[in-house]
């Protein structure tokens, strides 16, 4: 939610946090995470929506099936609002039976309303084994696409697979549409591990599509802000880079270190 906030930020927008679970992480992995009553969730988010109008929607880490039930039920009545899904699955502890339920939740009430459902390729493969046949190993070769259709067949518009195969020393995002379509766009790999840059992708589209975008052009936009972002990480801890968001208006912005309670 910190990095969501500075995304948003950086273009221009205002965060309306709504938060689902607290984590126990540094900059190297997330050991822990403790739900947050879906009761209280559900009443914080009712309360700011009543409050101010929203020009987008942003769904990341859900912690139970009953928070997903309450998300699906509040974002269907802002329908026309786009809605980008960047469920978080794989930097997550496994939580053994509960997590297959979310992943299934996340696919069969939340992926339908999704304007854009963002999946890395093992995120994807992860999700296809609640429908794949026996023996058709996950994360096969050639099964990306009919994957992809199983999910844009539920109703979901686009369906967002980052890391997919790219030329040479770059790799590339993958952007399908319901009609089969697909936007691909390569980018220079870059060396070392970053900390929060899928979230920043999903951070940088979901406000691009708030200020009227489509996701298209939105997707473009979003990852050239993503790699100005991890061109210009910086390591804070012994962990992971952590992505500059800030790069475009201030380049060395958060050489400073400071603890918010």
């Amino acid at each position: 939610m910190q990095a969501d906030s500075a995304t948003f930020s950086a273009h221009g927008c205002h965060a309306l946090s709504i938060t689902t679970a607290l984590l126990v992480s540094d900059s190297a992995r997330v050991e822990e995470w403790h739900e947050v009553d879906t009761g209280v969730m559900a009443d914080q988010a009712r309360q700011v929506l009543e409050d101010m109008p929203i020009a987008a929607v942003k769904i990341g880490a859900i912690a139970s099936i009953e928070q997903a039930a309450a998300i699906a039920e509040i974002v269907s009545d802002y329908a026309e609002v786009p809605l980008i899904v960047d469920p978080f699955l794989s930097a997550l502890p496994d939580s053994g039976m509960s997590d297959e339920d979310i992943v299934a939740s996340i696919r069969q009430i939340l992926a339908p309303q999704a304007t854009v459902l963002q999946l890395s390729q093992s995120e994807l493969g992860r999700m296809a084994e609640l429908w794949r046949e026996v023996g058709n190993e996950s994360g096969a070769e050639g099964c990306l696409e009919a994957d992809v259709a199983e999910l844009t067949a539920r109703g979901c518009q686009y369906v967002l697979v980052t890391g997919t195969a790219g030329s040479g020393h770059k790799r590339a995002n993958s952007l399908f549409d319901r009609e089969e379509g697909v936007t691909t766009i390569d980018w220079q790999h870059l060396p070392g591990h970053f900390l929060g840059a899928g979230c920043t992708l999903s951070g940088a589209l979901v406000a691009c599509m708030a200020q009227g975008m489509d996701a298209v052009d939105a997707m473009r936009a979003a990852q050239e802000y993503t790699y100005g972002a991890l061109l210009h990480a910086q390591r804070f801890g012994m962990g992971k880079l952590v992505p500059n968001r800030f790069y475009r208006l201030l380049p060395q912005a958060g050489s400073k270190k400071v603890s918010s309670t």
